[in-house]
């Protein structure tokens, strides 16, 4: 017995020395020509927007206490913070498979047999034992296993960065747009109010016969065409405070506001950070890396099932017929046993093609996610230099459009002008300021796109 015991121990030394061989390709990064700027004229600049908390951009205390809400709350966050604790435990599993497994048994039977028919025999049986398995990693099977795993649980990580930072965009994307419907309505019922007063003003002119019935008729069109602007606007505000609800992880309901869109602050300008270095803040792209590692790895099992697979068995312990001798008898097993395809119609090379496939597939996935980066990089930073230019625009727009107003008031008073000429006034100076609320929305959510392109706001909550 003792003999048995140290050639299996030897045994499990030779098999340790084996444990180093690991057939497969280790993961490297696909090569890409990456761009040695993000955008033209742009300096290159070490320091990014990953070094910027998400509290540092959106100053507003309202905005700051929704967007905490949204990471505690959303639902979509409690579904990839569940997937995490998942791919822990598969993590493990994994792991724990390379070991040896070590089982109690304890058991007592008692059987009658009685071959023939004309002589029973009791057969009892008493035992307790441990027994051991283990399958020798000779060629790496089990370890490119637990790399996918591993793998697999850094993607769900990134996943979960990847959607924290969408879901504090997405929520100061609503909240701006529900202070810009807020603002638009607020004109309206302004520029409502206002027609109002024209029409009691064109009223009194022409029933004292100083403007023609058309002038008054057509106040009141412009009157009735303002004020079914309020309900639109209304139902807009409600739909939108929904959807920010569901953002939040709550029931639809009033979403309270801080600051006006006009009194919002958001930097002037954003660092952009080298190139190289968006392949390590966006959590997108080290989520379709991760998942590249992890088929890399998959190859890795699919090949190394192809070679024998070694396992080592045994057991020792008590195993008596007898309860009372159970103490005395002494009794134990060591096996070893070798499984190796022989045939199988190409079965393993049909499997390892496949996997190579799938693995190019990911490749393409994985560069197509980055082309896709830099494409919103470059699209966000676009938009958020011409946005600007656009709101100054506007802002002269507005302000010519009131000037132009106040003219032809005065016009028509002296009877320079006709009341049309006022009615068109007006609706070109409500176009002017919707326009320029607009534009002051575009430049903030220009800012978030800018922020969320550039990997701001990943950090782990």
């Amino acid at each position: 017995m003792k003999r048995s015991v140290y050639i299996f121990i030897l045994f499990i030394v030779l098999a340790c020395i084996c444990f180093s061989c690991k057939i497969g390709k280790e993961y490297s990064r696909p090569e890409m020509d990456l761009p040695s700027t993000l955008e033209k004229d742009i300096p290159v600049d070490t320091f990014s927007v990953s070094d910027i908390g998400w509290e540092v951009i959106y100053t507003d205390t309202v905005l700051q206490k929704l967007i905490r809400q949204a990471l505690d709350n959303n639902k979509d966050m409690g579904i990839a913070v569940a997937r995490i604790k998942e791919m822990i435990a598969s993590r493990r599993i994994s792991f724990a498979a390379m070991l040896p497994e070590v089982k109690g048994n304890i058991y007592s039977q008692k059987e009658k047999l009685d071959y023939g028919g004309d002589d029973p025999k009791p057969d009892p049986e008493h035992g307790a034992k441990l027994s051991f398995a283990w399958e020798l990693d000779l060629w790496g099977n089990l370890r490119w296993a637990n790399e996918a795993a591993v793998a697999s649980y850094m993607q769900s990580v990134e996943s979960r960065r990847s959607l924290q930072l969408t879901l504090i965009a997405e929520v100061a994307r609503a909240y701006f747009e529900l202070n810009a419907l807020d603002r638009e309505l607020e004109i309206v019922r302004q520029t409502v109010t206002a027609r109002r007063e024209g029409v009691h003003f064109a009223k009194l002119r022409f029933e004292g016969g100083l403007t023609s019935e058309t002038a008054y008729r057509q106040s009141e069109v412009e009157l009735a065409r303002t004020e079914t602007m309020v309900p639109s606007l209304e139902r807009q505000i409600k739909l939108k405070e929904s959807d920010l609800s569901l953002l939040l992880g709550e029931f639809p309901s009033y979403i309270p506001r801080g600051k006006s869109l006009r009194e919002q602050v958001l930097p002037e300008n954003l660092p952009v950070g080298l190139p190289s270095a968006l392949l390590e803040r966006r959590p997108d792209i080290r989520q379709a890396e991760q998942s590249l590692r992890a088929m890399n790895a998959k190859v890795g099992v699919a090949q190394t099932d192809m070679f024998p697979r070694i396992a080592l068995t045994g057991n020792y312990g008590l195993e008596s017929d007898e309860l009372s001798t159970l103490l005395k008898s002494p009794a134990g097993i060591i096996a070893g046993s070798i499984l190796t395809p022989v045939f199988s119609f190409g079965k393993n090379q049909a499997k390892l093609k496949a996997a190579r496939a799938r693995y190019d597939q990911e490749v393409y996935t994985y560069e197509k996610t980055v082309l896709r980066a830099f494409k919103e990089v470059n699209d966000a930073l676009v938009t958020f230099r011409k946005v600007k230019e656009i709101r100054e625009s506007r802002a002269r727009l507005e302000e010519a459009a009131r000037t132009y107003l106040d003219l032809a008031r005065l016009q028509y008073l002296n009877g320079i002008t006709s009341y049309i000429d006022v009615l068109d006034a007006q609706r070109g100076l409500l176009d002017a300021e919707v326009g320029l609320n607009n534009a002051i929305r575009d430049e903030l959510l220009s800012v978030v796109d800018l922020y969320k392109a550039l990997g701001g706001g990943y950090t782990m909550h």
